[in-house]
């Protein structure tokens, strides 16, 4: 949290710094309820899903909260019903700030992106161009801050990436060898990404789609097991839960099948 929080502060000064004077505010504040989808946004709408959510996250938020769990279950072996009703309670606290949170600074990345576009003329497609572009425009600062995001930005997905990895080797494949091998096998496709010198922003878009469609296979599998009783005993999804947990999954299985349709020649 503490990165998403240096990220949001960074945006926060970007959005300041940035001439917002051409912002059509009732457009922007209809199209965050009402999306529009078209076959030039659908990339990177399912990217920005992807970038998100992660589905690695699933997984890796339930790891987290199992060792509290275990600590409060072996000093208060009574009363174990609150104390999982508390740690469901702060955990859906601790979900609810980071995708909120996570939505404010990807709002503030698009409104920034489009003003910088729009003052500069023209089209930018590389990060190092962005960096280059909003010192002229912005000033130093503006350009500090966007070095600082993108960093801190690096150090809070690879430290996810890495913690999720890990918790899934050790856990689903339950392969036991040391920590620090466990961590470097999951930081391998990064490496091999970067040694082979690849374009990083389509790389790093590419990337955040193919998260976007590996959600359902994260998500199905816990609606599933949360929605059994013999499984979650008290703590089983009420019916409106299962509805909105369906109609979320399907929402996104919607949108990466017609990301699908669009890159093989369909329109829509």
């Amino acid at each position: 949290m503490a990165f998403v929080f240096v990220i949001a502060a960074c945006y926060a000064l970007e959005i300041f710094l940035v001439d917002l004077g051409w912002a059509d505010w009732k457009a922007i504040g209809f199209h965050t309820i009402v999306p529009q989808i078209d076959p030039r946004s659908i990339y990177i709408a399912v990217g920005m899903l992807g970038a998100t959510v992660m589905p690695h996250v699933v997984y890796l938020h339930s790891a987290l909260v199992q060792g509290r769990v275990r600590e409060n279950e072996f000093r208060c072996p009574t009363g174990q019903w609150l104390q999982r009703l508390r740690h469901v309670k702060y955990e859906l606290i601790d979900v609810l700030a980071a995708m909120n949170g996570a939505w404010l600074i990807n709002s503030a990345m698009i409104i920034m992106a489009a003003a910088v576009t729009l003052r500069s003329g023209h089209a930018i497609e590389s990060i190092e161009q962005a960096h280059e572009t909003l010192g002229p425009l912005l000033g130093k600062a503006s350009a500090a801050a966007f070095a600082v995001a993108l960093l801190f930005s690096g150090l809070s997905s690879s430290t996810v990436g890495t913690m999720a990895g890990q918790v899934i080797i050790e856990g689903f494949l339950q392969i036991k060898f040391s920590i620090f091998l466990r961590r470097l096998i999951t930081m391998i496709p990064a490496l091999v990404v970067i040694g082979l010198g690849l374009d990083p922003l389509k790389i790093l878009v590419l990337s955040q789609v193919v998260l976007s469609f590996a959600l359902p296979f994260a998500l199905v599998p816990l609606i599933m097991l949360t929605r059994r009783t013999n499984v979650m005993q008290e703590l089983v999804n009420s019916r409106v839960t299962n509805w909105l947990a369906y109609t979320t999954t399907g929402v996104i299985i919607a949108l990466n099948i017609l990301l699908l349709y669009n890159a093989f020649g369909g329109k829509f």
